[in-house]
C-alpha cells in the first residue's frame, strides 16, 4: 500500500476527536475550540447521519449538520473533518461540504453489497477512508471490506477497531478481541489501525485504559468520543468523555518506544514463554487424540457426544480451579469453551 494523505503515521499516535453526533453549531464550535488547542488532534469527527437500533431516535442532523462543518471550515482552515457514511448518497453530500475523510461504520463494512457500492463512490473522491471493524468478529468480512475499496482505487485508507458484539462482552460495550485486529495488521503491516475506546468500553471511565492498552498494542491512533456536557448529549452519552477532559487524557498516556532493543531480561522470559507455549501445544494435541479416542468409545456405546451435564461440571471445575491459580473468569470460560468446542470436532472424525 502506497503512502497516504491523511493517515500517515509519524513518531506519535494519530488522535481523532469528536462528539458523537453534531447537534448544534455551538456545540461544534465548542468541540472546535478544543481540538484546535491540542496539536496532537489531527482530526475532528462528528456523526451526522446515525443508524440507530430502534425507529423514533435522534437519526442525526443530516445535510445541516454539514453545513456547520462549511462554518467551522471558514473559522479554523487548517482543521481536518470526518463523519461517517453508509449509502452513495452520503458520500456525494460529504463531497459538497468540508469534509476531508469519512468512516464506515460496523453495520455496514458487515455487509458486501453494502460496502460495494460504497467503494464505488468512494472511487477517485479524494476523502481518506477508515473502515471500522464488522460487528461480527471476523477479520476476512474486515478484510474483504477493506480489499473492496483498494480495487476502487482508494488508497488513502485506515482500519478503526470498535470491538465486537458477542454474547459475552466481559464487561465492555463491544467485546476487544484483540487478537482480530492484531491479526489484521499482521496481514496488512502498512494500514494504519486506530482504535475507538468509546465505543469498546461504552462507558467514559474506561476510554483511558483501553486508549493506553490500545498504544501498548502498537495501535497507530485513537478516535476518541468527546462532548461539552455529556450527559446532556443526544446519543451515547455514557462513553463520551467531557471536551474539557481531552488533553488531560491524553497527557495520562504513555507512547512507548517500540523500537528499543530488548534488554536481556526480556529475551530470557520470552525464551521461557515459547518454551511454555511448545509445551501447551504438545499437551493440548494429547487432549485432542484422547477426545478423538472418546469419540470412539461413544459411538460404539450409541452414545451422544454432546453432554451437556458432564460439560457443565467440567466447565465450573476449570473456573474454579483458574481462580485459585489467579485466573480471570472470563478467560478461563472462554479458553474451556474453545477447547471444548474443538474436543467435540476430534470426536465427530
Amino acid at each position: 500500500m502506497s503512502a497516504n494523505r491523511l493517515f500517515i503515521i509519524s513518531n506519535k499516535p494519530i488522535v481523532i476527536a469528536g462528539p458523537c453526533s453534531a447537534e448544534s453549531p455551538e456545540q461544534l464550535l465548542h468541540v472546535a475550540e478544543a481540538v484546535a488547542a491540542d496539536s496532537r488532534v489531527s482530526m475532528m469527527r462528528l456523526g451526522v447521519w446515525k443508524p440507530r437500533t430502534h425507529p423514533g431516535g435522534f437519526e442525526g442532523m443530516g445535510a445541516t449538520a454539514l453545513s456547520w462543518v462549511d462554518a467551522l471550515r471558514r473559522e479554523y482552515p487548517q482543521m481536518l473533518f470526518c463523519c461517517e457514511v453508509a449509502r452513495p448518497e452520503h458520500v456525494s453530500a460529504c463531497l459538497q461540504h468540508s469534509i476531508d475523510a469519512v468512516w464506515i461504520g460496523a453495520r455496514t463494512s458487515v455487509n458486501p453489497f453494502l460496502m460495494g457500492e460504497l467503494a464505488e463512490s468512494l472511487r477517485g473522491s479524494g476523502l481518506g477512508v477508515m473502515v471500522k471493524n464488522p460487528i461480527t468478529p471476523d477479520v476476512e468480512l474486515w478484510v474483504g471490506a477493506i480489499e473492496r475499496l483498494l480495487n476502487a482505487g482508494v488508497t488513502d485508507l485506515a482500519a478503526i477497531h470498535r470491538g465486537f458484539d458477542t454474547y459475552n462482552n466481559s464487561g465492555y460495550r463491544n467485546n476487544p478481541l484483540w487478537s482480530i485486529p492484531i491479526e489484521l495488521k499482521r496481514r496488512m503491516p502498512d494500514l494504519p489501525i486506530f482504535s475507538d475506546p468509546s465505543h469498546i468500553g461504552g462507558s467514559r471511565e474506561l476510554v483511558a485504559p483501553l486508549s493506553q492498552m490500545a498504544l501498548d498494542l502498537h495501535f497507530d491512533g485513537l478516535m476518541i468520543e468527546c462532548h461539552p456536557s455529556p450527559d446532556d448529549a443526544l446519543t451515547d452519552k455514557q462513553q463520551q468523555i467531557r471536551t474539557a477532559d481531552l488533553t488531560p487524557l491524553l497527557d495520562s498516556l504513555k507512547v512507548r518506544q517500540h523500537n528499543a532493543s530488548a534488554p536481556e531480561e526480556l529475551i530470557r522470559l520470552r525464551q521461557e514463554l515459547d518454551s511454555i507455549d511448545t509445551q501447551l501445544l504438545e499437551l493440548l494435541s494429547r487432549r485432542m487424540r484422547i477426545s478423538s479416542a472418546i469419540g470412539t468409545v461413544k459411538r460404539s456405546h450409541n452414545m451422544p457426544l454432546f453432554q451437556p451435564q458432564r460439560w457443565q461440571q467440567v466447565l465450573d471445575n476449570q473456573i474454579a480451579q483458574g481462580k485459585k491459580m489467579g485466573l480471570d473468569e472470563a478467560f478461563v470460560k472462554g479458553l474451556s469453551e474453545t477447547i471444548h468446542g474443538e474436543s467435540l470436532r476430534q470426536q465427530e472424525t
